[in-house]
């Protein structure tokens, strides 16, 4: 596994050399420039993939210049217009409708996350347009929030600085805002990957009892990593005290989690979905828990995203949701522009890109 402190290094030492115009006049310097290939960045990019954007001399690009506010479809629609190259986030709708506006010199799409659930790959794929991604650099932040939120979702930690805040905390009782512990439990990891690998050797030193998980397939090779058995699906359901989603959205993982899954977990149960909020459905999430069929949920994603303050998940105490911060640390966020811009420079060189999705 990459330390994303490591791996931000790494990405530097990487970065695609600066195109050669030391002492050309400034109007040859000029054209040169106007000459390069275009890139429209739709975000404001963590700053050391900006850097590399701007010091590699390769490229002239333009962002969207806030990091509060998507780009409003319209505005993308007339940026990409023309373009060489395109860096993304998952906020973005990458789809027919924008690769039609882009036109036919777009031949580089470089998205700064790990999922690729936002893009449409087959399209991609028609249009011979090359793809990068950042896989890898944010496993130890996704591991390492995940865990937080299972302790804070297990051990009732909202609740419980919720009740010393407002009077709720009075005398002592034997049996207010007690929880599920980690010792002696059984972990079930839905997908099994690199981000499940690392949650399970950060959650072992808890003392828990068993790791399992199911997949497509049985993945021997990670999960001797872990000490991991595979069991089905309804197996999962079943055995787990603490259930992790740590699986890919794609057609197959679709609302997956839902009110089968639910109906055969354990009463004192806790669910983890730190993946993509399109794997579970919602509206049998809330009655698993209105109805208490599970001890408790913990999310960091959700659909839609930002969720409305309005959702009936808001209202559960045994529901715990985060603003997808999984990946949010300095460190990992920097290596994942870092990695963006790697991937989109050496694309446009027509050279094999860092991390790049094979169509």
């Amino acid at each position: 596994m990459w330390c994303s402190r490591v791996a931000l290094r790494q990405l530097q030492r990487a970065t695609v050399k600066p195109l050669a115009l030391t002492g050309a006049p400034v109007g040859v310097m000029q054209r040169d420039m106007s000459t390069l290939p275009r890139v429209y960045v739709t975000r404001q990019i963590p700053p050391e993939g900006l850097r590399i954007l701007h010091e590699s001399g390769q490229v002239q690009f333009e962002l969207w210049d806030s990091d509060d506010v998507p780009v409003p479809r319209k505005e993308l629609l007339q940026k990409v217009k023309g373009v060489d190259a395109l860096l993304c986030v998952l906020t973005e709708k990458i789809d027919a409708e924008l690769l039609d506006a882009a036109g036919p010199n777009l031949k580089v799409l470089s998205t700064m996350s790990v999922g690729f659930d936002h893009l449409s790959l087959e399209e991609l794929k028609r249009r011979g347009i090359r793809v990068g991604y950042t896989p890898d650099v944010l496993t130890d932040a996704v591991a390492e929030l995940t865990v937080a939120l299972l302790l804070a979702t297990s051990r009732r930690l909202i609740e419980a600085t919720h009740e010393a805040k407002t009077g709720g905390w009075g005398t002592w009782r034997t049996l207010w805002l007690c929880g599920h512990e980690l010792a002696n439990s059984t972990v079930g990891i839905l997908g099994l990957g690199r981000i499940g690998v690392a949650i399970a050797e950060r959650l072992a030193p808890f003392k828990v009892k068993k790791f399992i998980y199911t997949d497509m397939c049985p993945r021997p090779d990670l999960a001797s990593d872990i000490n991991a058995e595979y069991v089905s699906f309804d197996e999962l359901a079943k055995q787990s005290d603490f259930l992790l989603a740590c699986c890919a959205l794609t057609p197959e993982t679709h609302e997956i989690c839902n009110k089968n899954l639910f109906s055969k977990m354990k009463k004192n149960s806790i669910f983890i979905n730190t993946s993509r909020g399109g794997v579970v459905n919602q509206n049998d999430l809330y009655e698993a828990l209105a109805t208490n069929q599970i001890a408790g949920a913990g999310l960091d994603v959700t659909v839609p995203e930002p969720l409305p303050t309005d959702h009936p998940l808001f209202t559960l105490k045994n529901c715990v949701i985060l603003p997808h911060i999984a990946s949010a640390s300095y460190s990992t966020r920097n290596a994942m522009s870092s990695l963006a811009a790697n991937n989109l420079l050496l694309g446009l060189q027509g050279e094999p890109m860092l991390k790049e999705l094979k169509l």
